[in-house]
């Protein structure tokens, strides 16, 4: 489905990905409905935009309540509702499951896994009723393969993609189209908003190279206009997903080997 004249939600708009996702889209000619807990963050991502091409609204997406009545407020400003990008997420500390306490495990999962059903299932009903619409879901690469010291964050978002997968063969003959989003390493402030400082690696850590938000931003856009059923960010998950549908336990283990600098037993 092609962006332009559409209207979008899109969730953590104040920041990152969710940032270039908003600019670029009303760059293309849509218009945003731009859901973050953070107003100063979305002031901030307003100002990058032409004026009246965006609504505000401050949300914490994992509060049910507040997000059906969400709807209400969208329509008011923009008529319509054609499509839907869940793409506020948080990560957890890098540390193992044994020292991981259980209302951070909580946290996670209800803003990644349940705040992404939230929104789905309140927007749904809205998008059925248009001419063409889409949901796109932000998993991750840790959707598919495990990270030691990031494995709740893993399986919240393990949780996205097969919910995603899921919701695309119930859609499959409907107007609502579905794309299933896994980005690799992504430069954003995911750490700092999940209230984490990123652990300390020294320089003969061989870690890839993060890809730039706004680059992400644009290979997500064009898989969404292309009604991509799912779609690799990044080089490093595209290695990934091939090298763990070829062989998961030597997957696993490079994983384990490669995160040695952020993740001590």
């Amino acid at each position: 489905m092609k962006v332009h004249d559409k209207i979008w939600i899109v969730t953590g708009a104040g920041s990152g990905m969710g940032r270039e996702l908003t600019v670029q889209l009303v760059q293309k000619g849509a218009k945003v409905a731009m859901v973050d807990i953070h107003s100063s963050a979305l002031d901030e991502t307003e100002s990058l935009v032409k004026k009246g091409s965006v609504s505000k609204h401050v949300l914490d997406i994992s509060d049910l309540k507040h997000v059906q009545k969400l709807p209400e407020s969208v329509l008011n400003m923009f008529g319509q509702i054609d499509g839907l990008i869940n793409n506020a997420g948080i990560i957890q500390p890098f540390i193992p499951i044994n020292e991981l306490e259980f209302s951070t495990i909580e946290k996670v999962f209800n803003v990644n896994f349940y705040g992404m059903v939230n929104m789905t299932k309140t927007f749904l009903p809205y998008l059925l009723k248009r001419p063409e619409a889409h949901i796109a879901n932000v998993s991750s690469m840790g959707g598919f393969i495990p990270f030691p010291g990031q494995s709740v964050y893993s399986a919240s978002k393990a949780a996205v993609k097969i919910f995603t997968e899921g919701l695309y063969s119930e859609l499959k003959d409907t107007n609502v189209k579905v794309t299933v989003i896994h980005p690799g390493a992504v430069n954003t402030n995911i750490s700092s908003n999940s209230g984490l400082e990123m652990p300390k690696t020294d320089a003969t850590n061989n870690t890839p190279k993060s890809l730039d938000a706004d680059k992400a931003a644009a290979i997500m856009i064009s898989a969404i206009e292309k009604n991509a059923f799912r779609v690799m960010v990044g080089s490093d998950a595209q290695f990934l997903d091939k090298l763990y549908r070829f062989n998961p336990k030597y997957a696993v283990d490079f994983i384990v080997k490669k995160m040695g600098a952020f993740f001590k037993k």
